[in-house]
């Protein structure tokens, strides 16, 4: 009896994530930006070129869905290839070791009209903290092919000495502050 009940919760369970519907990021439409102060005058940008990611969830119910998206540290791009080459070393991002970073929804919570706080877990290196983007939804559109396709904008800022990114730990040359705007969009299919 036991094992019929765990079944047919489990059934129902997978069913009901049946149902909802599924978005995978579109990588030639998105981009994973980060901005960081130079000796304290200007600002690094970078971003990186590899991602893959998605939203499990009803667009008309964005506060019951689900986002996941990871990151492939390797592909960091600041347009200078030694800075890139020390950013994948154990002097920041340890990418042999470390290949990847991950975000995991906990709850999205609508403030007002568009905007949105999206709540989960962001794991760089071996830590894994709390974090809260702020989101906005652009809307959704029918994509060349016919399919559904979603369009946010999520910021949020780190320190980064928080994820063992130590290198300058005093922050004078480079800053502790990273700045992350992801413009996104999913494709539902």
């Amino acid at each position: 009896m036991k094992r019929v009940i765990l079944f047919s919760v489990a059934l129902i369970a997978g069913l009901s994530l049946m149902a909802q519907s599924q978005y995978k990021v579109d990588p030639a439409h998105t981009s994973v930006n980060f901005k960081v102060k130079h000796s304290g005058i200007t600002f690094v940008n970078g971003k990186f070129d590899k991602f893959d990611g998605g939203i499990i969830g009803d667009m008309n119910n964005i506060e019951q869905a689900r986002v996941f998206f990871n990151v492939d540290i390797a592909s960091i791009n600041t347009s200078v290839e030694m800075r890139d080459n020390h950013l994948r070393s154990a002097d920041f991002f340890e990418v042999e070791k470390f290949p990847s970073m991950t975000f995991e929804s906990t709850s999205i919570e609508k403030v007002e009209g568009d905007k949105y706080k999206l709540h989960g877990k962001l794991q760089i290196k071996d830590v894994t903290k709390d974090v809260t983007f702020d989101v906005v939804y652009g809307g959704s559109v029918k994509g060349e092919d016919g399919s559904e396709v979603v369009g946010f904008i999520a910021k949020n800022t780190i320190n980064r000495l928080d994820y063992n990114v130590a290198y300058d730990p005093d922050g004078a040359g480079i800053g502790k502050d990273v700045h992350i705007v992801l413009y996104l969009e999913f494709k539902k299919g």
